[in-house]
């Protein structure tokens, strides 16, 4: 679906995403790939590595949640076992931040295993990372449903 509506819009003259650093680009898919890896299958330790200490995680429906640990302990509660994210594939736009690392927008869907098997409509997120003595880093996520 996503891939037809790019190409509507792309005959129409509209906007189509073209990454201008392809190397950059599929590190940040890299990372977003090893990040919901441990997210799925609730390696809680691989998850708290990836989020930087000074996390903001903004949520439309939640709030703003500062604290990593309170962060994890909502992921732990609410996400193991019961819910599994899926990437819209093709969605994901990324952009150099320089000197900081990368900005990731995309589209995912996430599959409520307690109530079907079907996954939820597609939802915008917008996840910061920040590159520090080579490694990445989750450092503001905004999730909006």
């Amino acid at each position: 679906m996503v891939f037809s509506i790019t190409a509507s819009a792309q005959s129409q003259g509209g906007y189509a995403y073209k990454t201008s650093d392809q190397k950059l680009y599929d590190t940040i898919i890299h990372m977003d790939s090893v990040y919901f890896n441990a997210y799925n299958t609730c390696d809680m330790d691989k998850q708290a590595a990836i989020y930087a200490d000074s996390i903001e995680f903004y949520h439309d429906k939640g709030g703003l949640m500062t604290s990593k640990k309170d962060i994890l302990d909502a992921i732990k509660k609410n996400i193991c076992g019961k819910v599994t994210r899926v990437l819209v594939k093709g969605s994901v736009e990324v952009y150099p931040i320089a000197g900081f690392g990368a900005v990731e927008i995309g589209l995912h869907q996430f599959i409520n295993h307690a109530e079907s098997e079907i996954p939820s409509k597609a939802d915008k997120f917008i996840v910061i990372w920040r590159l520090r003595n080579n490694k990445w880093q989750i450092t503001r996520v905004v999730s909006l449903h």
